[in-house]
């Protein structure tokens, strides 16, 4: 099948993430990360920052401590707002889960129920670039 046949995704929609306290939840996300809250119901909280939203759902079988893989959830951030943010986190208390080694600025950090997040300043492109020497599409 050639890829031009193949139906194109568009993006991410939205992500969901499941909860143990919503109220906890919302003030991390809101009050601490700074996303929009657009809409919070017993059942959940839609919050937004730029094109993107995440949906907080109650959940009682919510892990308590962080899956122990790599997969994280990583927020775009503007250069000139990095250390304000990563300082608020550290502030916070929230726990820092890796160290940043890859290329660009980054803070790794867990929220209330230990999802791993990560604050990144860079691009696809900026990504690829810097992998260049070493490797080819």
């Amino acid at each position: 099948m050639d890829d031009r046949d193949i139906p194109k995704i568009r993006g991410v929609n939205h992500i969901t993430l499941a909860v143990s306290d919503l109220d906890t939840a919302v003030r991390f996300y809101r009050d601490v990360l700074g996303l929009s809250l657009r809409k919070r119901w017993s059942g959940g909280a839609y919050l937004e920052a730029g094109d993107f939203w995440i949906c907080l759902s109650p959940d009682a079988a919510t892990r308590s401590t962080p899956h122990p893989d790599y997969t994280h959830l990583a927020f775009d951030v503007d250069d000139a707002a990095f250390d304000a943010l990563a300082a608020r986190l550290t502030e916070t208390g929230a726990r820092v889960w890796k160290d940043n080694r890859s290329e660009g600025r980054s803070h790794y950090f867990l929220d209330p129920d230990g999802h791993k997040l990560e604050l990144h300043v860079g691009t696809l492109q900026t990504r690829l670039e810097a992998m260049e020497p070493c490797c080819a599409p």
